[in-house]
């Protein structure tokens, strides 16, 4: 018997290659956040240059998904490019401070952060940034060795991307 419900797509499994593919999966991760209310996203880029960040959907994914009890985490090596190339991701940054969390690395010793999305259900992890290559699933042990890589960098991070500056 037909329904008016479509049932949800599920998250991609596998490689993938090319920047269409990777921003395709960024926009799905987003778009299952938001419909199936998960209480934290990791995102690590070293500079998030060609993630779909500014995009009106992402940002309309991120405002559907961001509630009480959430937890969004940035790790960076730098957050300049955000700032200058995601503008309608900035505005919701400031808004949404207070379930955000951003590190940055710089260019500490051996912190090469990764290019990933992790969740505590799945991951996309881009094994080559430059040519958008990657793999993404929902392997315990894929997620459990990319969270530690994650981790790790994160620990080397300094607190950056503050939602306001202040100054005089």
């Amino acid at each position: 018997m037909p329904t008016d419900d479509p049932s949800p797509l599920l998250l991609p499994e596998g490689r993938f290659d090319g920047r269409e593919a990777f921003g395709a999966i960024v926009r799905h991760a987003l778009s299952t956040a938001a419909r199936e209310g998960w209480k934290e996203i990791v995102f690590s880029d070293p500079d998030f240059a060609d993630w779909p960040l500014g995009e009106r959907a992402s940002i309309e994914a991120l405002q559907a998904w961001s509630a009480s009890g959430r937890r969004f985490v940035l790790l960076a090596q730098r957050f300049d490019v955000i700032e200058r190339g995601h503008a309608r991701f900035v505005p919701w940054r400031r808004m949404w401070d207070h379930i955000i969390e951003c590190r940055a690395t710089g260019k500490a010793a051996g912190a090469e952060v990764p290019s990933a999305i992790w969740t505590p259900t799945w991951f996309a992890h881009r094994i080559d940034p430059e040519r958008c290559r990657g793999v993404c699933g929902a392997d315990p042990r894929a997620r459990r060795e990319l969270r530690e890589s994650i981790d790790e960098s994160w620990r080397v991070g300094r607190p950056a991307f503050p939602a306001s500056t202040l100054g005089l």
